[in-house]
């Protein structure tokens, strides 16, 4: 990653570490409580980001898990085409916000697996649209019995 001096402020922000690790920390965090318990592997951190980030595939998740991934992927064939691309660029960011997030405290590494450790929160705008999003690809990728079955369903080779 550039340094922050060098980084377009628009990118700056939208890709600081902070916000990628409550974005993760939110994902992980709901993925183990849909999966009763189970810990999300670290590399589903890489598919959050490129879910939760772009504007036209977060606004065109469902509004809950009863829709099954495979029925989403159908339904959005242009979304998921880029799926893999988005993935890749944003590899240095995502893997700065778990840097911030586990020096932080928001995530803990458990053998090869995420916790989210982040309450809560009241947000508002477009900050909370990213947070519930995460929280939504967090349930949803928990209901996988394999994540390799959501890495190859999306396109993305971990």
């Amino acid at each position: 990653m550039a340094s922050w001096t060098q980084r377009p402020q628009a990118s700056a922000a939208f890709l600081n570490p902070a916000l990628l690790a409550a974005v993760e920390a939110t994902a992980a965090r709901d993925f183990e409580r849909e999966s009763s318990g189970k810990l999300m592997p670290w590399p589903m951190a890489f598919l959050v980001a490129p879910l939760v980030l772009h504007r036209p595939t977060r606004q065109a998740l469902p509004s809950s898990t009863r829709t099954h991934l495979p029925n989403w992927i159908a339904a959005h064939p242009a979304l998921v085409a880029g799926i893999a691309a988005r993935s890749t660029s944003l590899v240095p960011a995502v893997r700065e916000g778990l840097r911030f997030g586990l020096r932080h405290q928001m995530l803990t590494m458990e053998q090869g697996h995420l916790r989210g450790t982040m309450a809560n929160s009241r947000t508002s705008g477009e900050l909370a649209q990213l947070i519930k999003a995460a929280s939504l690809i967090g349930r949803w990728t928990a209901r996988s019995d394999n994540p390799s079955t959501v890495f190859a369903l999306l396109g993305v080779r971990p």
